[in-house]
Formats: C-alpha cells, structure tokens, sequence
C-alpha cells in the first residue's frame, strides 16, 4: 500500500478549475519537490495535503485512509514569509509549538512537562543552528535564521509530512545553500516524507528524489478557466539530464530563460 495515495483529485471554485484528475502514489520517505507555473495550483495542493482545503473531488488517502480536513501535528509546513511570533524570543518560539501539541486549549505546560518542554526545544533549536540564538528576537536574526526557527517550530511537533512552501524564496544563494543542506539532514534523521514547492528550476531537479510538474495540458482560448493543471511530469531527479531539464524550464517558464529563475 503506497504511503498517500491522489485519486483522481480536482479542485474547482466555482467554474474555474484549478486541478484537474490528479492521479500518484508517494512512498514514505519520499521528497517531492513541486515547480510549475504561477498560479497553476500547487499551493493549493499544499493546502489540501495540509487540510485547509479539501478536493472538490477525488480523495487524498493516507495510509489508506481519508487525509485529516484540518491540519494536524502530524503534517508540518514552512511558509516563504517566516511564520514566527515576533514577541517572543527562539527558545519561547519552539517551546509554544511544543505546548500547543501537547495542550492545544490552554497552550501551556507546567511543572516537569515544562522543563521536558524547554529541553526539547534547546535540542531542536541545535538541530537547526541556532544554539547560540535561544534568547534573540525574530526582528534581530536574518532570513535565514528565522526560517530556521520556522523549521524548528514545525519539526517538534514530529510532523510525519513536511509541507514545504517556496521556503527559500527570499534567501540569498549562499544562505539558500547551507538551507539545503539543512533540509535534506533533518529530512534523513527526522524519516520525513516532504512536499516543497519552488520557483527555483535547479532547486527542485537537486534537492529531492522526485520531481512533479504541475502543468496544464489542455486549453481553451474561448474558456481560459475550463481546465486546470496535471502532474505532466515525476521524474527521480537523479534521472534528470540537462535537456530534460530545459524542456521542462522552458515549458513553465516559456519567457525566462533558465539562469533567471533564481
């Protein structure tokens, strides 16, 4: 039995179709990483995995069992813009996220579940690099710093699916590097399975083990809304050559060239 299972999974508002008969299977343990056009639909697939959306049709099956309608502990997610509480400081950060898994009404913990609490955080705030920022604000660490707060505030929760949206956007070359290399260690020690959207063409052929293209293969000038995107493309990226890769740069990015999809 495949890990998640797409069963022909629509999403529609009203006549416009966003996705259409999305059909795959995904192993536990794989990293997906998802490109595609603007507006094609991929952050809605994010958002139906992560259970703030549902399928208009079609079902998303875990285990093989309807996936949660609401978000749950066990799905993480990592936004572009840094999903932090700028009032408190990184260790205060990942010690709420831990309080409000373990005490989601009153959001906090007590006593000795307190001190477990706050030794957990420091052990996944020097997981991620950040042991020397435990009593800094949000506004006095760098990009990458903070979405290296976002991270630890996801994976204490012991996530078992990561939900990755276009994290690295707004880093700088060098920082999105050592976020790489990041990712794919938790991604290994944590055993996560990990959907991450990109716009960033080489990002997504070398990140993770597989590739999925959302594209629209079919169009209608008269009715611009009648069809929505398809996985065109999964491929195991460590099959990718580099004419696959213009194709596939070229055919959602039609006026860019490749080196500017940075």
């Amino acid at each position: 039995m495949s890990y998640l299972s797409l069963n022909h999974v629509w999403k529609e508002y009203g006549d416009q179709v966003i996705l259409e008969s999305l059909n795959n299977n995904v192993k536990k343990g794989d990293f997906i990483t998802i490109v595609g056009a603007s507006g094609c639909g991929k952050t809605t697939f994010l958002k139906m995995l992560l259970g703030t959306e549902t399928p208009s049709r079609g079902q998303i099956l875990l285990e093989g069992s309807a996936i949660p309608a609401e978000p749950s502990a066990e799905r993480g997610i990592v936004f572009q813009r840094y999903s932090v509480f700028p009032h408190l400081t990184v260790l205060q950060n990942v010690i709420l996220a831990k309080e409000l898994k373990q005490s989601p009404i009153l959001g906090r913990l007590f006593g000795s579940q307190k001190r477990a609490a706050a030794q957990e955080a420091l052990e996944m705030i020097e997981a991620v690099g950040l042991q020397n920022a435990t009593k800094k604000y949000p506004h006095e660490l760098s990009g990458g710093m903070q979405q290296r707060l976002a991270l630890a505030q996801s994976l204490i929760k012991k996530p078992r699916i990561l939900l990755l949206d276009e994290p690295f956007g707004a880093l700088d070359p060098g920082i999105r590097s050592d976020m790489h290399a990041l990712v794919r260690n938790l991604w290994r020690e944590h055993h996560l399975t990990i959907f991450m959207i990109t716009h960033d063409i080489k990002e997504g052929f070398h990140l993770g083990t597989r590739l999925w293209v959302f594209d629209k293969d079919r169009h209608d000038p008269q009715a611009p809304n009648a069809y929505g995107a398809q996985i065109t493309y999964d491929l195991p990226v460590g099959d990718i050559c580099e004419k696959t890769e213009a194709k596939i740069d070229s055919a959602i990015n039609p006026e860019q060239p490749l080196a500017a999809t940075a």
